[in-house]
């Protein structure tokens, strides 16, 4: 329920963030809000390429779709994959 509650807190964040792409705010938050953006494709990429990089040889490798659900939902997407790994083991 709160990985729920947390995956649509993220896709508020990832709203708010791009709309200033689209509908720039005034003057001094927009700069804030794009370095905010930039800040934030960086950590969740990096934090994609680290769990690639530290998977197991043995699991199976993430698709597609699960590499961009880690990408949007960051830690929230995270905690639901570990939780799918420990129940297959």
């Amino acid at each position: 329920m709160l990985i729920n509650l947390g995956r649509l807190l993220m896709l508020g964040v990832w709203a708010f963030l791009l709309l200033n792409i689209f509908h720039p705010f005034p003057r001094p938050l927009n700069i804030f809000i794009n370095v905010a953006l930039i800040f934030m494709v960086l950590m969740h990429g990096m934090q994609l390429a680290l769990l690639k990089s530290t998977q197991p040889k043995e699991s199976p490798p993430l698709s597609r779709a699960q590499q961009i659900k880690i990408f949007v939902f960051g830690v929230f997407e995270l905690l639901v994959w570990q939780k799918k790994l420990r129940q297959g083991k």
